[in-house]
């Protein structure tokens, strides 16, 4: 995996830092929450974290931010790793948030006692109507004046189980005036009687996200902790944090844009719903843009990586185009997938003048980007597929494949001249008949004629059933979460998967492991779907080739 060579403004402040002292080295983390699986944002949050770690011979640490125990699960912990290692980073270490909780409790502790923070009985709708608006500030607390050693005495009671959930909370002291409405004496802890995958039943109180993490970064020495840019106005509460508890070398909060990709949702609520109601295959279904989605549909991790370098780090909002991160996927994959000749719909050719019963090897090129790889042989047969749609009887306007009188190269074999063709009953075309020209193997005519349509084909010797799963965009609009044009639901793409059945590919692509990547030509890439089996033969349709023709 190259390092990431080109600077930026995270680059630019942390050399800063460096030349001034401030810090000696570089530490990163990246902090997921463990309540559902990693999205391509997410993937720009580890690209740039392990990346600026390694550009200055820094650390990297996976950090997991469960503070929340209700939504979070083990299931979730096992494939953030699994994500991050696919996507080719390792971590210095893997860490928890609550490995530090009995450091927070001090902390939180210690804020009583300096008089920066009070027990509060008010409900959550009653905070949020004390807390005011943007124009209005809001109002103080009737609990906000209690003596430190009654908030000392009400948190100790809390931590020990005695009030349910909700009925009190620990809100910092700061300013309830403040322009900046996290200032306005966040909520700091709160009660959960719920058992924690890491801790069992140890807490009954949990700190919340803007408390936990600026103590939990500089626990753990971390000297920058870039996040996205919905968190900068949380910087002032992160700093007030680390300046009122007086701890040492405090970490850097650095933002920068998150990802926005159009026709795509990252929402892990709305995410989960569509899981949920079975609208996707689970969390992997390849239409999602979670990371274990796009590894299932066969994106390769490099180009994930190079997508993201690609959009580059900034702090200005933009929506990147879906097509481009297709762009880079496309790009690698042409650079890097064997070529197969697979047929999808397939149609019967039968080479009359062909021997019975004979086969013969045909080399094919395995990448013609790469001529050092060599070629692969395919069988000929009597009976071969192409495509339906590489057949008509009549013939539209510049219209080069099969048609009655016409001459055709089959991808690495022959010639072939379409002599005629059968129907059933209904008038369907069951076969076409074909000659071939055994002077022409290899694709070439000695006598120079040339033809102007090239089919790829599969041999009736050599093929394998299969399903072969079309995989689309999975919402019309570009916004799926625009409230205004009504549920996210109602934007789905009714055409994100098309399902095909009696699909050929060579005995070769079948064999094949999961998740292996061809180039079908002149269809796409597809991958074989981690659910294939012996009796179930699937392939993923990864991305799409640009088609020069359509049929109308």
């Amino acid at each position: 995996m190259e390092e990431v060579k080109v600077s930026n403004f995270i680059h630019d402040f942390i050399d800063e830092d460096l030349e001034n002292g401030v810090y000696n080295h570089v530490q990163t983390r990246f902090p997921p929450e463990p309540n559902g699986y990693l999205h391509i944002g997410h993937a720009k949050a580890i690209c740039i974290n392990f990346s600026t770690a390694k550009k200055y011979n820094g650390i990297c640490n996976l950090r997991l931010d469960d503070t929340n125990p209700s939504k979070e699960d083990l299931e979730y912990v096992e494939s953030i790793q699994e994500d991050i290692e696919w996507l080719g980073f390792k971590w210095n270490k893997v860490l928890y948030a609550s490995s530090y909780f009995d450091f927070i409790y001090d902390c939180a502790v210690k804020l009583i006692e300096m008089g920066k923070a009070y027990v509060d009985d008010l409900t959550a709708d009653e905070i949020r109507e004390y807390r005011g608006t943007l124009t209005q500030p809001g109002k103080e607390s009737p609990y906000k004046n209690r003596s430190i050693e009654e908030n000392l005495d009400l948190f100790r009671r809390m931590t020990e189980g005695e009030f349910p959930d909700g009925a009190k909370v620990l809100r910092a002291k700061i300013d309830m005036a403040s322009p900046n409405m996290n200032m306005r004496d966040p909520v700091i802890y709160r009660i959960a009687h719920i058992s924690h995958h890491q801790t069992g039943d140890k807490w009954c109180v949990y700190p919340m996200y803007d408390f936990a993490h600026p103590l939990s970064d500089t626990r753990e020495g971390v000297t920058h902790s870039l996040c996205s840019l919905e968190f900068e106005n949380h910087r002032p509460l992160y700093d007030w944090f680390l300046r009122e508890l007086g701890l040492e070398q405090p970490s850097r909060q650095i933002e920068f844009a998150r990802l926005n990709l159009n026709y795509c949702l990252t929402s892990k609520r709305k995410c989960l719903q569509l899981v949920n109601e079975g609208i996707v295959d689970g969390w992997n279904d390849p239409r999602m843009v979670t990371i274990s989605g796009m590894r299932r549909r066969g994106y390769p991790a490099e180009a994930i990586r190079d997508f993201i370098e690609r959009i580059g780090v900034s702090k200005a909002y933009s929506v990147v185009d879906f097509g481009l991160l297709e762009a880079c996927v496309r790009d690698n994959l042409n650079k890097n997938a064997e070529r197969a000749m697979a047929v999808l719909r397939p149609l019967k050719v039968i080479i009359d003048n062909y021997p019975e019963g004979q086969t013969e090897d045909i080399e094919v090129e395995i990448n013609p980007e790469k001529p050092e790889l060599g070629k692969r042989t395919v069988k000929f047969s009597k009976e071969i597929f192409v495509e339906q749609e590489d057949f008509m009887v009549e013939p539209v306007k510049k219209y080069f494949r099969l048609f009655p009188g016409n001459e055709v190269r089959l991808k690495s074999a022959y010639f072939a001249k379409c002599v005629g063709y059968d129907t059933d009953e209904e008038g369907n075309v069951t076969a076409v008949h074909c000659t071939y020209d055994p002077e022409t193997k290899g694709g070439d005519a000695p006598d120079g004629r040339k033809v102007k349509g090239t089919l790829h084909w599969v041999s009736a010797a050599d093929s394998t059933e299969c399903e072969v799963r079309l995989y689309d965009r999975l919402f019309n609009a570009e916004n799926p979460s625009d409230e205004s044009k009504g549920s996210f639901k109602d934007n789905l793409n009714p055409d994100s998967l098309i399902t095909l059945t009696g699909c050929l590919v060579p005995k070769a692509v079948a064999e094949s492991e999961p998740g292996e990547v061809f180039q079908f030509m002149r269809q796409g890439y597809f991958c074989k779907d981690t659910s294939s089996s012996d009796e179930k033969l699937i392939f993923n349709r990864t991305v799409a080739l640009n088609s020069s023709f359509k049929q109308k």
